[in-house]
């Protein structure tokens, strides 16, 4: 069990992959007036996370600070919460749980070999 714990340590490559599944599932599904926010739907991978984020904080015309209360909403200004990146995660499950049996199921095999 050792050695297989060895080989899931670095999860990057796989947290990518999962976390890339979710932004482009999070992308189709941003609501979208100008299409801005949907721009900034991206994904990330570290050692411990899939990561997928929108939005920026730019002062430009390119500044898409809104992301947060469009998804968690606002309710003294009245924004309905539409939680697009919460649910593309739930939609996706199916497919980016089966990349993580997929490494775990591998990382077993490589100790059976031995």
């Amino acid at each position: 069990m050792r050695q297989a714990g060895s080989d899931l340590s670095d999860l990057k490559n796989a947290n990518a992959q999962a976390a890339g599944i979710v932004s482009g599932r999070a992308k189709s599904w941003a609501p979208s007036r100008t299409g801005r926010l949907k721009n900034t739907v991206r994904s990330s991978g570290t050692k411990t996370a899939g990561i997928v984020r929108a939005g920026n904080n730019r002062k430009s015309a390119s500044g898409v600070p809104y992301a947060a209360p469009i998804h968690w909403g606002w309710k003294k200004k009245h924004i309905k919460a539409n939680p697009f990146l919460s649910y593309s995660a739930q939609a996706t499950e199916p497919t980016w749980i089966r990349l993580y049996e997929n490494l775990v199921n591998q990382a077993l095999q490589k100790i059976r070999g031995k």
